[in-house]
């Protein structure tokens, strides 16, 4: 029975299994020191060998991480966060991990959980980054590239994701200037990498042309004027519809309306914050166009999304609205919260 290494239990001779038990093995012919001599230098090639065998399998472990695209997940779908260590638990919950846990890929392909995904991805990438782990920095990358392939197929979302990858470059631009500073996890090459994805992901959404339906049907300037009007009022970003006004003349001069304008700019920014930048047209009338991408530049907008990440008070349990989760309340539905984008970064500043 042989000890490998110093082992308090025993000086390290060999032992062998005998009829009458285990027996020390001693070498007749050189005596004990051969015996030891041997033996140490069969440990050292034991070692030696067992060095070259793990570092071959982290190489190899190295080569398939770098290349693999399937996600980290979990199979429950919420997280606990706690933010710091108790009695009976150490440690606290980080933004890293929670992405992980968290079924972001598949939340991509609900169309009320898109846009809350795609401006939660833009605030990590603009401030987060470095608080990402590296298997949660990976997952950040194949969501994003999931999130492109969507948008590149159903064609729709396309200035969205153009303005997320412009900010995500900008910002890796500003990191990997830094490297070495331990700021990001990872080597340049692999950040240089991305970049690179980054710009080919742009360039296929620049490239990208929109396919017009085969069917002819009904079409939206087909529709009465007052559902027309309707429908633009149900937009909460004044690009779209100056985008929409593009497409036709009867379009235009339906999103050149002012009560269109005036209710957008009241939906989105208080009455203070309106009084503070009163632009005025040349027949002496407000111009809330003009007001509208003033303000804009001055206040954010109002957010609001189809389906958000909730927390619940009772338990501090993090999950999607809908999503069972384990918690001992009478009325768990009660004790949730819906959290905004911004909410759920600030959720792990410390």
């Amino acid at each position: 029975m042989p000890f490998l290494g110093q082992d308090w239990r025993s000086p390290g001779q060999s032992w062998v299994k005998t009829a009458d038990g285990w027996k020390r093995f001693l070498d007749e012919k050189s005596g004990s020191f051969v015996s030891d001599l041997s033996s140490y230098c069969n440990k050292e090639n034991l070692f030696n060998s067992l060095n070259y065998d793990v570092a071959a399998k982290k190489r190899k472990k190295d080569i398939l991480n770098s290349k693999t695209k399937t996600q980290y997940f979990h199979q429950e779908k919420w997280i606990y966060v706690h933010k710091g260590s108790t009695k009976e638990r150490h440690g606290y919950c980080t933004l890293g991990e929670a992405f992980n846990r968290l079924d972001f890929s598949t939340a991509i392909l609900d169309s009320r959980r898109f846009n809350y995904v795609v401006r939660l991805l833009e605030l990590i990438a603009k401030s987060q980054l470095t608080s990402l782990s590296g298997i949660a920095q990976k997952n950040f990358m194949n969501i994003l590239e999931k999130v492109v392939l969507k948008v590149l197929e159903d064609q729709q979302n396309i200035r969205l994701i153009r303005e997320l990858l412009q900010t995500l470059y900008t910002s890796l631009c500003t990191l990997v200037q830094r490297v070495g500073k331990s700021v990001l996890v990872g080597n340049i090459n692999m950040w240089v990498y991305r970049m690179e994805t980054i710009l080919h992901w742009q360039q296929q959404l620049n490239n990208i042309q929109i396919t017009r339906p085969a069917f002819k049907g009904l079409t939206f300037t087909d529709l009465p004027l007052c559902l027309q009007l309707n429908i633009m009022q149900r937009l909460s970003d004044g690009r779209d519809l100056v985008s929409l006004g593009q497409v036709a003349p009867d379009l235009h001069v339906l999103s050149e309306d002012r009560l269109l304008w005036k209710k957008l700019c009241q939906y989105h920014f208080s009455e203070r914050q309106i009084r503070k930048r009163l632009i005025l047209s040349d027949k002496g009338q407000l111009d809330w166009k003009k007001m509208y991408f003033k303000l804009i530049r001055c206040y954010p907008r109002k957010e609001q999304y189809g389906d958000t990440l909730q927390l619940c008070k009772h338990c501090h349990i993090l999950s999607w609205k809908g999503t069972d989760h384990p918690c001992t309340a009478n009325n768990p539905e009660s004790c949730s919260v819906p959290l905004s984008p911004q909410d759920f970064i600030n959720l792990f500043k410390f």
